[in-house]
Order: C-alpha cells, then sequence, then structure tokens
C-alpha cells in the first residue's frame, strides 16, 4: 500500500502499495491450510472468499506511508492516508496462490520535508491495473510497469518525479489483519537532483476487507 521526500513512488503500492490482497498472516494451520482456499473471510479457514470478490485496504490505524531516500532515514514524502482496491481473480485450495488485479491505489494527504520543496501537491499511481498474487505463507507481490508520479511544490514552482520498478513484495499477517511493506525499492526514471535516485516504500494496510460481503468482513489468508 508508506518522513517526506522528493520521491513519492508508490504504490503502491506502493505501492504501495500498494497490491494487494487478502492481509494475512503466513502461518495458517495446516489442517486449516488443507481445507481451506487460499484466500477466506471471517477467519482463518473461513468462508472462501469468491473470485470476482473486491478486496479493500486503507492505512492500518495511527500510520503513515512514507517514500524515503534511504532505509534508515526520514528525508523523503510522508502521506498520512493512502487506500488500495483490488479484484480477486482465482482463489484455489491451499496451500497455494491466489491472484488478483490491483485496479486502484491512492496516496493523499502528503507532506515533504526535502530541502527546496514546500509541499507535495500530488503522488499519482500510474499504469494500473498490476497483476498481484498471495501465497499461502502470506506472501504478496505486486508485478509490472509500476510507475508513480509525485509532484513536489518548490519555491520556484512545480517539480515532477517519476519512479518505476517491476515489482513490490509485502507480507499478509493474519494477527493483524494486514499487509505490510517495508523499504520497497522505487528508481527515478525522470526528473531534476530535487527527486531522490532511490525511493524506499513502506506501508502497512489494515484491516484488509472483502467490501463484496455483506458487512465487509476481514480477509485471511490459509
Amino acid at each position: 500500500m508508506p518522513r517526506y521526500g522528493r520521491i513519492g513512488a508508490a504504490l503502491a503500492a506502493t505501492a504501495l502499495l500498494a497490491g494487494l490482497i487478502g492481509a494475512a498472516p503466513a502461518a495458517a494451520s495446516p489442517s486449516s491450510s488443507l481445507a481451506s482456499p487460499v484466500l477466506t473471510y471471517g477467519s482463518v479457514g473461513g468462508s472462501a472468499v469468491t473470485v470476482g470478490d473486491v478486496v479493500k485496504a486503507s492505512l492500518a490505524s495511527g500510520t503513515s506511508a512514507t517514500f524515503y531516500s534511504s532505509t534508515t532515514g526520514t528525508t523523503g514524502v510522508k502521506c498520512a492516508a493512502s487506500t488500495f482496491s483490488a479484484k480477486v481473480l482465482t482463489n484455489p485450495a491451499a496451500p497455494g496462490t491466489a491472484t488478483e488485479s490491483l485496479t486502484a491505489q491512492t496516496f493523499t494527504s502528503c507532506t515533504s520535508n526535502v530541502f527546496g520543496t514546500i509541499g507535495v501537491q500530488s503522488v499519482t499511481v500510474n499504469n494500473l491495473p498490476y497483476a498481484t498474487s498471495v501465497t499461502s505463507a502470506g506472501v504478496v507481490t505486486i508485478s509490472g510497469s509500476i510507475q508513480s508520479t509525485v509532484v513536489l511544490n518548490t519555491l520556484l514552482g512545480p517539480t515532477t518525479c517519476v519512479y518505476r520498478t517491476t515489482s513490490l513484495t509485502g507480507a499478509a499477517v493474519n494477527s493483524t489483519n494486514s499487509i505490510t511493506f517495508t523499504n520497497q525499492v522505487l528508481t527515478k526514471s525522470s526528473g531534476p537532483s530535487t527527486c531522490f535516485t532511490t525511493a524506499y516504500f513502506s506501508a502497512r494496510y489494515a484491516p484488509v476487507l472483502d467490501t463484496s460481503k455483506t458487512g465487509s468482513p476481514a480477509v485471511y489468508v490459509n
């Protein structure tokens, strides 16, 4: 689905980021895995998430999505709000790999502490949809021509930074019903020196919900 910057790569999705999908842990019990599809709703080993269902999530309460210039620094772009939406394409028996299509990912309420910038005009995830998969081990992968465009406000006017990658990897954890991306690398493809050469994307999305079902129950990985 991330402290600020000249980065902004998402996404996504981020990427951010992204991505994504059945927020769940990498550890369902062997018995429940054998008896259930990879994605269930309501509980581990619960009812099967139906092909065609839409899975959505926002940032976990109290967290931000970040695009930093290093894995340990705090310089870059920080977004207080981010969401993703994905359509389930396949949901085979566990253990296995479910697939989804990441159709939307947004980053809003963003700020920048990069030298020479005075704010963030926008962070946009381009080239959607992205192919997404989630394994019974809780590994979430987003792949494709992943691109994020970040427009930073500077004293001299807006500056556009474009970042790209071919994949983002996250972890689904059932105990927190979350998907977490940590220091996922996006590389600058265009933009002036104000834009970081490399953007490290981090974010935690929770809870992950099946919005196609009544009451939007939580999604789990088996």
